[in-house]
Order: structure tokens, then C-alpha cells, then sequence
């Protein structure tokens, strides 16, 4: 009788059985935390080139030059940061340009970037999301506007 309770008492391949269990967790855990630290740092990154964006086409004088400027800017700040943006939209408020000079304008500019995430390979985690940043600059209230 000794011996049998002594048997079943043994700890003999438990930390497997252990390990099975809490194995999977830890790595969808882990798994979770790259994809929400990649989301972060994405949405760092475009908040930059908003503001990138914004101060380039502050200090155009036409609402066309200052679109075609946020544009350029937002591309290239993406770009030298290493975000590959499965789509990406620049929105550009150019109302701040037309106000008569002597007041004060604002220029603000909207970025939207779908960051792909199915290259991290993780269950349960979207295949891509969609990020928007919006960004404001002053226009110099004494510089002068075109038409």
C-alpha cells in the first residue's frame, strides 16, 4: 500500500504536462506585444510625418503648391522612417493660406497609413490597421499669399 501511494505521489513528467499548458500562453502573450509595439511605434512615426507634412506646407504660398508639398512630405518622412504603408492618404486643410496677411492662418493635415501586420504571422491578430494622425502648423501671418 506504501508503495502505491508513493506512485501516485511521484512528480515524474508533470513539468511537461506544466509546459504544454503554459507554453502556448506565454507565446501568444509574447506575440501580442510585438504587434502592439509595432502598432505604437507606427503611430509615432506618423504623427511625425503629419507634422512634417503640416510645417512643409505651412510656408507655401498656394493651396495647389502646399498640397503637392504635404504630400511629398509625408511620403518622404514615411519612407526614411521604414514605414511601408499597404495604403496611404494625405488630406490637406489649405484653408489658413487664403486669409489675409497681418492674420493669423492655420494649414492642417491629415495622414492615414494602413500598416500590414500579416507578416508578423500571429493568430488572432488583424491583418492590417489603419492609423490617422492630424497635424497643425501657423502660417506666417506676414508672409505673403498667392491667388
Amino acid at each position: 500500500m506504501a508503495r502505491l501511494a508513493h506512485r501516485l505521489r511521484r512528480d515524474e513528467g508533470s513539468a511537461a504536462v506544466e509546459a504544454a499548458i503554459i507554453l502556448p500562453s506565454l507565446i501568444m502573450f509574447l506575440c501580442l506585444a510585438i504587434a502592439g509595439g509595432r502598432i505604437v511605434t507606427s503611430g509615432s512615426k506618423i504623427d511625425s510625418a503629419a507634422e512634417d507634412a503640416a510645417r512643409e506646407a505651412s510656408i507655401h504660398r498656394t493651396a495647389a503648391a502646399a498640397q503637392g508639398a504635404a504630400q511629398a512630405a509625408a511620403t518622404e518622412s514615411l519612407d526614411d522612417q521604414g514605414i511601408k504603408c499597404a495604403s496611404t492618404s494625405v488630406s490637406v486643410n489649405t484653408g489658413g493660406l487664403s486669409v489675409p496677411v497681418g492674420q493669423v492662418g492655420t494649414v492642417t493635415v491629415t495622414v492615414t497609413c494602413t500598416v500590414n501586420l500579416s507578416e508578423l504571422l500571429l493568430p488572432g491578430v488583424p491583418g492590417a490597421r489603419t492609423l490617422t494622425a492630424k497635424a497643425t502648423s501657423v502660417v506666417d501671418q506676414f508672409r505673403q499669399r498667392g491667388d
